[in-house]
């Protein structure tokens, strides 16, 4: 029963999300989906931004309905939450934080948190001519009542979209 809500919650985010390609590999346990975004703010201008989910991260890809319930403490261990009245969530894990290169967090997202996954959400900044290189990438793997190829392009989805978000918040 709740491999069939999560299959069909993830039917719902392909639906809900842009059509982008971007599944790098899949297999029954495990995929990986990149997004790059080139922007025309400097790494410590997109890094502003970046650790304030609440301006960039779709509402619609939350617990409570609202981003600006989410919240991201930068520093190894801090936690990429949401809190509202009734409820709390954590997203995921922050496990390597370098100011204006690279924010690794460690978290099965939406209706993955429910399995044996473990996902590795990377972003790293780069300078690119008078811009920043956003490189999003996303690799999970483990045991789920599913199989993980499934659901690869619905969750390629809802992370371009963050992508694009956080791009068009910086300049993109």
């Amino acid at each position: 029963m709740i491999g069939r809500m999560l299959m069909f919650a993830a039917m719902g985010l392909a639906l809900a999300a842009p059509a982008r390609a971007e599944v790098k590999e899949a297999s029954e346990s495990g995929f990986t989906v990149s997004h790059v975004q080139v922007v025309k703010a400097r790494p410590d201008a997109v890094w502003a931004a970046l650790v304030q989910p609440a301006r960039w991260w779709s509402g619609a890809h939350s617990w409570s309905g609202k981003a600006a319930h989410l919240s991201l403490d930068p520093h190894v261990g801090g936690c990429f939450c949401e809190r509202w009245p009734g409820g709390e969530a954590e997203h995921a894990r922050v496990i390597f934080a370098s100011p204006g290169k690279l924010l690794r967090l460690r978290g099965a997202l939406g209706p993955l948190q429910g399995e044996a996954l473990t996902g590795t959400l990377s972003f790293t900044l780069k300078p690119e001519g008078e811009g920043t290189r956003i490189s999003v990438d996303y690799v999970v793997g483990g045991h789920a009542r599913f199989p993980l190829k499934t659901v690869a392009p619905a969750v390629d989805g809802v992370i371009g979209e963050q992508a694009a978000s956080l791009a068009k918040l910086v300049g993109g």
